[in-house]
């Protein structure tokens, strides 16, 4: 199918794009870590951790609106009327919501959770599937300066309601409520500013997109999410409650090294869906989220003596390890962006070394993980083991 989108395609134009969705990124990410510190303060590691699985189990049931952003910034590209793609976020919306009232019951089985503070975490999950698909219009139309104002505008849509109820005494409940509550606003700002583009309806309407092609992506990026999140979501059924906890402190930092270089992925995917330019493209972006993830590593080396101080004394057992869990997240986001390039060019099998390598994680953690060291080791085994296993598989489809 022909592009007839025009995209900064000079130097000056691709630094402008991703200085915009960089700014946006980098704000709504500081504000979801800064959410960290009175949370982890405030509820304690038992808490906390209820706080924090319940999170990472919102981000696995997310997982189709996650993909849905892929799909509709690639289906934009292509030409697909604008009115076809609304009506595909729709569904997917209804989708996340009903295997998200599916999943209150499995959760509590899993992570040991009361109903309230699960239902209201997993109601979070359906909102995100309008802010991905109205994110995915607007990346696909390569309005990247919009797109970081709405990036920013709903980081601060979901954290800050979330610190007001964690220093007001709402508890774990209430902190997780609010959170959803900030979603729900988030997503009917992200419509409205997304359904104000009516330019490209209807040049396309013979394209064939449905829901099959976002359950398809979506396959990709359940191994992504479910990576990034399996240590932690298994961590209460391996580790005591208060060790579960002091280890959603170390994870932090996994997501902070996963989600810091985000603004790559999201500026480089149109570039990742053109034939021609997807190969160099991705070379490029690996060089530099390489070099990101060294750098965080690093300075999470530094940094992780000061816990016991910034956070608590509760914590020091994970001070340690903070560049542990850097280096995993950082191996994560080099992983997340292969796995994009496969959804970019629509090879969704792409995503099978990263899955074979997950299911021999979960494996190893439910039989041999039993204390925050170890289950900390095994996350981070694993994610060199998906990259080297996916590059492989990169190199040979290529």
């Amino acid at each position: 199918m022909k592009c007839t989108l025009t995209r900064p395609g000079t130097l000056v134009g691709m630094v402008r794009a991703l200085g915009s969705v960089t700014a946006g990124t980098l704000l709504a990410n500081l504000l979801a870590y800064l959410v960290q510190v009175p949370a982890s303060r405030v509820l304690g590691p038992d808490g906390f951790g209820e706080f924090s699985v319940l999170n990472a189990a919102m981000l696995v049931l997310s997982v189709p609106a996650l993909a849905l952003q892929a799909v509709v910034a690639r289906e934009v590209v292509g030409g697909t009327s604008r009115s076809r793609l609304w009506r595909l976020i729709g569904v997917v919306t209804v989708l996340v919501a009903c295997c998200s009232a599916a999943g209150v019951a499995v959760m509590m089985t899993i992570a040991h959770t009361a109903l309230v503070p699960t239902a209201v975490a997993l109601a979070g999950a359906a909102p995100l599937a309008v802010i991905a698909g109205g994110q995915g219009l607007l990346q696909g139309s390569g309005r990247f300066g919009v797109l970081g104002l709405v990036l920013a505008c709903v980081g601060v849509l979901r954290s800050v309601p979330v610190v007001g109820a964690v220093v007001s005494g709402g508890g774990p409940t209430g902190a997780l409520a609010a959170g959803t509550a900030g979603t729900v606003v988030a997503a009917v700002v992200v419509a409205v500013v997304a359904a104000r583009d009516r330019r490209r309806e209807d040049v396309a309407a013979h394209s064939r997109v449905a829901l099959a092609d976002v359950l398809a992506a979506s396959g990709v990026q359940f191994v992504m999410i479910v990576a990034v999140s399996v240590d932690l979501l298994l961590s209460r059924s391996v580790l005591t409650a208060s060790d579960a906890g002091v280890y959603a402190l170390g994870a932090v930092a996994t997501k902070a090294a996963f989600w810091l270089p985000q603004a790559i992925g999201v500026v480089v995917y149109p570039r990742l869906a053109d034939p021609v330019r997807s190969s160099d493209a991705l070379r490029r972006a690996l060089a530099v989220l390489a070099g990101i993830g060294l750098c965080v590593t690093g300075a999470a080396a530094v940094g992780g003596p000061l816990v016991p101080a910034v956070i608590s004394e509760d914590y020091r057992p994970v001070a340690s390890l903070m560049w542990l869990f850097a280096l995993t997240g950082a191996l994560l986001a080099v992983l997340q962006l292969m796995l994009l390039a496969a959804i970019a060019r629509n090879h969704a099998r792409g995503a099978l070394p990263a899955f074979a390598v997950l299911v021999a994680e979960i494996a190893v953690i439910l039989v041999v993980a039993d204390s925050v060291p170890l289950l900390a080791s095994v996350a981070a085994l694993s994610a060199a083991a998906s990259v080297a296993a996916t590059g492989a598989w990169l190199r040979f489809a290529g």
